[in-house]
């Protein structure tokens, strides 16, 4: 397959040529130019929400468990949401996970991987403060099982010294080995793993700026309110209704435009993909833009 990023930039490109129900309005692609829209600064990884504080191990343990749940958009809001005390606002779907999942950290240590192997519903549920029969939760002990098993004897940190300095190659060494990390032609949340571990202090890589940007439905959901991704009526429609799209042609095409669009973007204004990527997630979490509805789709890859 080659180096996966580039891979996800040709499938993708592929996609937004023959699209029939996203396009990309490339004039738009100005509004992002110097003193544009787009005028934010990289926040990092909150380090109230997210468990940074720890040793190395620990704290790579905690971003690669992070990331392996890092899916669930189309179910987020049916999540019960984490009250952020010092707003009195509720945090989002990944904000509540991310948090829940860092106190544990904190008050009983990183989990092992003979915990993860063992992963019961309940107790995840317990930890991340949801009932035991909401679905993702078992969809999400399914997942660190998996993890478990892939880890064997090893730590996070020996996969990451596998990769060799290679973010690329990390992606691909989990998109090759776990079927929840098996996003075919985007590799989201593969390719998220070598990102959030730089960030978070605890690992180092050559070739961050070579990844995509992280396909999921709040950039495309950006790019849609700032005119960049226009959709056909009928999944304009669709979606402004709030109806959960089928995994399908249609989904796709939303996420492969707005992996092309950021790479058209990227090119534009000479800043990395995965920049570009941080700084629309940002941006997505201002209200104006969270009160649109934006594609929901029940998928384990984002």
């Amino acid at each position: 397959m080659g180096r996966l990023a580039d891979h996800v930039r040709a499938s993708c490109a592929q996609v937004a040529a023959t699209a029939e129900s996203v396009r990309i309005d490339h004039e738009r692609l100005s509004l992002y130019d110097a003193g544009g829209a787009l005028e934010i600064s990289d926040p990092g990884l909150d380090p109230v929400r997210h468990y940074l504080e720890g040793t190395p191990a620990d704290v790579a343990t905690y971003t690669l468990a992070l990331d392996t749940i890092n899916f669930g958009s189309g179910w987020f809001p049916t999540l019960r949401k984490r009250v952020d005390p010092a707003t009195g606002r509720a945090v989002s779907g990944y904000f509540t996970v991310a948090w829940n999942l860092a106190d544990r950290f904190r008050v009983d240590g990183a989990w092992s991987t003979d915990d993860l192997r063992a992963m019961r519903t309940d107790t995840l549920a317990a930890t991340l403060g949801q009932t035991a029969d909401h679905e993702l939760m078992s969809l999400y002990a399914q997942a660190l099982r998996e993890l478990g098993r892939f880890l064997g004897e090893r730590s996070t940190l020996d996969v990451v010294a596998q990769a060799g300095g290679s973010a690329d190659r990390l992606a691909a060494i989990l998109a090759g080995s776990l079927a929840f990390y098996d996003d075919r032609g985007f590799f989201k949340r593969a390719q998220i793993v070598g990102n959030d571990l730089a960030l978070a202090g605890v690992a180092r890589f050559d070739d961050l700026d070579e990844l995509t940007i992280f396909a999921d439905n709040l950039v495309p959901h950006v790019l849609r309110c700032d005119g960049i991704l226009v959709y056909a009526p009928e999944l304009a429609a669709r979606i402004d209704g709030e109806h959960l799209l089928a995994a399908g042609r249609a989904e796709r095409e939303i996420r492969a435009c707005a992996v092309h669009a950021c790479e058209l973007l990227s090119e534009r204004l000479g800043v990395p993909a995965r920049v570009l990527d941080m700084w629309l997630w940002t941006r997505g979490q201002d209200p104006a833009l969270k009160a649109r509805p934006r594609h929901r789709c029940r998928t384990v890859y984002y």
